[in-house]
């Protein structure tokens, strides 16, 4: 069976993917090499997909590795969060302005990055990838991110040879060599980190305007997808009494809905789709589908998210954030009084919410531990 690890989007949140990873690299069994065949990855996803993908060693030893580079990971690895450098990236911003709103010294943004690049080009050996794929280790890895001409999702995959990319509306699948460029752009938030130019386009975030976030597994031959996501509404099982709001929503609080709705609700929304396809799918007799030349399979699926609101642990976490990026943040009400904490989220790489949340999904796996057994088992 060719399972595909799915892998989404979400900043800080990413950590979560960690904490269910290592749950279950204690479920499976030790000496397994490698479940997933197939891993694909989104924004963040992507990061944590390919550092899975390009080590050396068994799941459980990739999985440690993986875990080893987020619990020791410091918020300024990923961006540079001085005064200077946040007045820098804000003066930059204003001064596009006076250019048709085009980044003069490089691609506009709030943080720079450049610290990520450092980290990911030192941590992921990306020769390892093809010597996985030769041995068998491995049948593809994809990662996503959003041409910013085209508008396209285009899915950059490596795999066996014999895989061929595809074109559907508004996405395509484009076999390539994997390079550090392809990881940032996937995972470079809009407005937040500078966009990365891969051939004659610009890229940014594999989650905006992503139609069909699990469409490139089943392009790359999945027929079972494990699916980790970063929010708790699936597991939602009443609609909560709703509170008088007390003011108008914040800029904090708008700017996170709109990353919601890039990272989570996508997702949510395929996963959906697919659940009811396959009901579809299982009423018709399989002859009926051979006569009519339908090639259409029932997929099966299973997805572990949070079971606690992810924006009410980056709520008490924020304090940890540097001095110059809560002032900020406060400014836009990305706080928990202001409502934003959702948007703080994305940029919480402070070592007690990556903490907290490994600590989340390791607990939820594991306490799914009898479902993932039996879906290993098919």
């Amino acid at each position: 069976m060719k399972r595909a690890l799915i892998l989404s989007g979400g900043g800080a949140r990413a950590a979560y993917q960690v904490g269910v990873l290592q749950a279950l690299a204690e479920i499976l069994p030790p000496e397994i090499e490698n479940p997933f065949p197939i891993i694909c990855g989104t924004s963040a996803g992507a990061i944590n997909a390919l550092a899975l993908a390009a080590h050396p060693g068994n799941f459980r030893e990739s999985v440690h590795a993986l875990a080893h580079m987020w619990s020791n990971l410091q918020i300024g690895q990923v961006y540079l969060y001085g005064w200077g450098d946040l007045l820098k990236g804000l003066g930059l911003l204003a001064l596009s302005l006076f250019n048709q709103g085009v980044g003069r010294q490089r691609p506009l943004s709030l943080l720079d990055n450049a610290p990520l690049w450092n980290l990911l080009g030192s941590r992921i050996q990306f020769d390892n990838i093809n010597k996985s794929i030769t041995s068998g280790k491995l049948l593809a890895v994809s990662v996503s991110a959003m041409g910013y001409t085209s508008g396209h999702t285009v899915s950059f995959f490596q795999g066996h040879p014999d895989m061929l990319g595809w074109n559907r509306y508004r996405r395509s699948g484009v076999p390539t060599q994997m390079r550090l460029e392809h990881l940032i752009a996937s995972s470079a938030i809009p407005t937040i980190f500078p966009a990365v130019r891969i051939n004659r386009e610009y890229f940014g975030d594999g989650a905006l305007r992503q139609l069909a976030p699990i469409s490139p597994a089943l392009h790359l031959g999945a027929d079972s997808l494990f699916v980790v996501g970063v929010s708790g509404n699936k597991k939602a099982s009443k609609v909560k009494k709703r509170l008088p709001v007390r003011h108008s929503p914040s800029m904090g609080q708008i700017v996170g809905h709109l990353f919601n709705s890039a990272f989570v609700d996508s997702l949510e929304g395929d996963i959906e789709h697919l659940e009811r396809m396959n009901e579809l799918i299982r009423l018709i007799p399989p002859e009926t589908l051979v006569e009519a030349g339908l090639k259409l399979r029932a997929v099966d699926n299973m997805v572990v998210s949070p079971s606690s609101p992810l924006d009410v642990i980056a709520g008490r976490n924020i304090r940890y954030l540097p001095k110059s990026l809560r002032f900020f943040l406060r400014a836009i009400g990305a706080t928990a009084k202001g409502g934003g904490a959702t948007a703080a989220s994305y940029l919480l790489f402070s070592t007690e919410f990556i903490t907290e949340l490994m600590a989340l999904g390791k607990q939820d796996a594991l306490a799914e531990a009898e479902q993932i057994r039996n879906f290993f088992s098919k």
